[in-house]
């Protein structure tokens, strides 16, 4: 059996094979946007270290939400990139706080000075855990990203077509594709430079509405409720 097989299931994600090409703040964005489709995150953890590059950990609060997004996106391609997904090694530091049973490691007197052999990668890992720390406290300082209900639209008729607005200025038509092309009958998304809005078709009207439904309240950063209407014909 492979040793993916025998870790067992968890709150934690580990996903590798991504696009390195893609900015942090982008890439941790962009991922929280396709993963909270199947349940809370709670924490996203990505890194530019050369150790860490093409890889994540997406940290959800129910274990049933984690393996509902391991099995709808293993192979998902993002930023042209197949997704490979699996339950991490162990339980998220975000986790075993929320259960209060996160303790910092303790430092052996000493334990760094010894150069070669297992001390200096325990010593590499141990930084890469307390960078791990402090980007997970990046997140919480950025505020959570939660949905919230925004005031209701106005009742433009169905419509293939959806309006979106209020939208960041840093938004980008494949972070929105992120979200949207997971709704049956995405066909492309359009966005409008400089204006914070976009138009996003689908092939019916009953497709579009799904996603209207679903996202309309999303908060794609702290401060951006996006709000999802029918486009007017």
């Amino acid at each position: 059996p492979s040793k993916m097989a025998t870790i067992p299931p968890n709150q934690t994600l580990y996903v590798h094979n991504i696009n390195d090409q893609i900015k942090k703040t982008e890439l941790r964005r962009s991922l929280y946007c396709l993963f909270t489709q199947h349940g809370r995150v709670v924490d996203v953890v990505a890194l530019k270290t050369a150790k860490m590059r093409g890889q994540a950990f997406i940290v959800f609060r129910e274990i049933a939400a984690a393996t509902a997004a391991m099995r709808a996106l293993q192979g998902f391609p993002f930023y042209d990139s197949p997704l490979k997904i699996a339950y991490a090694k162990s339980k998220s530091n975000a986790i075993k706080l929320r259960e209060g049973a996160y303790s910092a490691p303790r430092r052996t007197p000493g334990a760094a000075a010894e150069p070669g052999g297992a001390k200096d990668d325990e010593v590499e890992a141990g930084a890469v855990r307390k960078k791990r720390d402090e980007e997970a406290m990046d997140m919480d300082e950025d505020g959570e990203f939660l949905f919230s209900e925004p005031e209701p639209t106005g009742a433009n008729p169905p419509n293939v077509l959806l309006f979106l607005k209020n939208l960041p200025t840093t938004v980008t038509e494949d972070m929105l594709a992120m979200l949207f092309q997971q709704y049956p009958g995405f066909k492309e998304i359009r966005l409008v430079p400089g204006k914070s809005v976009a138009f996003v078709e689908y092939e019916t009207d009953a497709q579009a509405d799904t996603a209207k439904t679903v996202l309309h309240g999303f908060k794609i950063t702290p401060t951006n409720v996006m709000e999802v209407e029918f486009a007017k014909k």
